[in-house]
């Protein structure tokens, strides 16, 4: 049986997808907080139950049963997440899971400038001292993040950053793909496992891809991390997202986020999306 925690969320939840056309949906358990919000899973023959890292008692029996567990990272900014992390990992093994799968990040080291990182290479030290078969599923860097990180550059014509550095823009929609395909493969992939794109582009390349796009001059400006923080509050953004979103800027310049690796699309039989793709796409 396998277990998977945040179905309702876009990542699991398209994985859950994706894994419905490899395994049947009697083998498949989603966890979820809320229920009611994994309804349409429900409503394929898969089994709901409720199940929350903030609530060790809700684990046992959600993950009751599972050979495999796929772990979905805590994504709350204001969450001790090693330590909920550590909760769901305990738990998994309590239930006697053979392997426990976790959503971790190509980025993940003890020393990045951006905290997530450094949560998801604690977490591998959690899970590689659990005792149990493990799978980090290191995600590149989702690529939707960019309309956000690059800023509102389609109406200034300025992609403004406080540090430049390569970035393998992952699709997440592509790494929940081969998640599914990794469940199915039943221990084929072992510890780390990176899931990237094919190129890690700068945001001086970013500038220039969507310049061609575009058929205008998009350019790059990079400035201080004081005045690029201040224009984010000015502009209505928390000073504590702006300070955690540097974060990710430095650890990209530092080359947190510059290896690639062919496995994605090895997994997906096909090429991974790129940076040019995402960029061509209409906005809302």
């Amino acid at each position: 049986m396998i277990v998977i925690t945040g179905a309702t969320g876009a990542l699991n939840g398209a994985t859950v997808d994706h894994l419905l056309g490899h395994v049947p949906a009697e083998e498949l358990v989603v966890v979820a907080r809320d229920t009611a919000k994994a309804q349409r899973f429900a409503d394929r023959g898969v089994t709901v139950r409720r199940g929350d890292y903030a609530e060790p008692d809700s684990l046992p029996g959600a993950f009751e049963g599972a050979d495999q567990v796929l772990l979905v990272s805590s994504n709350d900014p204001a969450a001790d997440g090693v330590s909920l992390h550590r909760t769901a990992v305990n738990a998994a093994v309590s239930a006697g899971a053979g392997r426990i799968l976790y959503t971790s990040h190509q980025g993940a080291a003890l020393d990045t400038p951006f905290w997530p990182g450094r949560d998801h290479a604690a977490t591998e030290q959690l899970l590689a001292e659990s005792g149990v078969a493990w799978t980090s599923l290191r995600n590149g860097f989702y690529a939707h993040s960019l309309n956000l990180l690059a800023g509102p550059w389609r109406d200034t014509g300025v992609i403004e950053v406080p540090a430049d550095g390569p970035v393998s823009w992952t699709a997440r929609e592509d790494a929940a793909e081969a998640a599914a395909v990794i469940l199915a493969s039943n221990g084929a992939y072992d510890g780390p496992t990176t899931l990237t794109a094919a190129a890690a582009p700068t945001f001086e390349d970013v500038a220039a891809i969507a310049s061609e796009l575009t058929g205008r001059t998009i350019k790059l400006a990079v400035i201080s991390s004081d005045e690029w923080i201040a224009t984010q509050v000015a502009a209505g953004q928390q000073e504590t997202m702006a300070r955690f979103l540097l974060g990710m800027y430095e650890a990209a310049r530092d080359g947190f986020f510059a290896g690639v690796d062919p496995l994605l699309g090895t997994l997906l039989g096909r090429e991974p999306q790129t940076v040019r793709e995402l960029l061509a796409r209409p906005t809302a």
